[in-house]
């Protein structure tokens, strides 16, 4: 059964149960920058007591936020400007792939994948300044919520925050 069907099928099943519909506004007034580790799917929410409707979740490779004008700035920028967002947390996690992901694993494995050399060197530089910059889970995290800080798309009156959880025992440590 494919993963598409796999879903179709559970929301057969989901949809028989009542749902209340929910605001848009995230209660908590907070955003968090996650990643996209399935380890944490399920798991990070109720160790950080978060429920439906209460904050907004943008999850990405490494939980990485970038200093230039990027995806997830932009997506923070609809948090604060348009859904009452007054709060940013980067939650990083322990034993993150990042760790281990390097620029040149990436073009090695684009090229068994038959990915043209234009199109990698093309990509070459964003790539290396993405990939070899992440070393470990809490260095990423603090120059993420630097980012957030320094970004000029974002007014400086947000707070931004950083924790790591240990996806193994869902402790959460402050980092910055």
């Amino acid at each position: 059964m494919s993963i598409v069907d796999k879903i179709l099928t559970a929301n057969k099943a989901f949809m028989k149960s009542s749902h209340t519909p929910i605001s848009k506004f995230p209660q908590y007034h907070a955003a968090i920058v996650t990643c996209m580790d399935t380890r944490l799917v399920n798991f990070l929410e109720p160790a950080a007591g978060i429920e439906r409707g209460t904050v907004k979740i943008i999850k990405t490779a490494g939980n990485t936020v970038g200093s230039d004008f990027n995806d997830v700035i932009k997506s923070l920028m609809i948090c604060v400007y348009e859904l009452q967002v007054k709060e940013i947390v980067v939650i990083g996690h322990y034993q993150c792939g990042m760790e281990k992901t390097t620029s040149q694993g990436l073009v090695d494995h684009m090229r068994i994948h038959g990915i043209n050399d234009n199109i990698i060197n093309d990509i070459l530089p964003d790539l290396r300044n993405w990939a070899d910059a992440f070393h470990t889970s809490c260095q990423n995290v603090t120059e993420s919520v630097a980012n957030i800080k320094a970004s000029k798309y974002l007014p400086d009156d947000i707070p931004a925050h950083g924790l790591i959880i240990d996806p193994d025992t869902g402790k959460i440590d402050l980092i910055k």
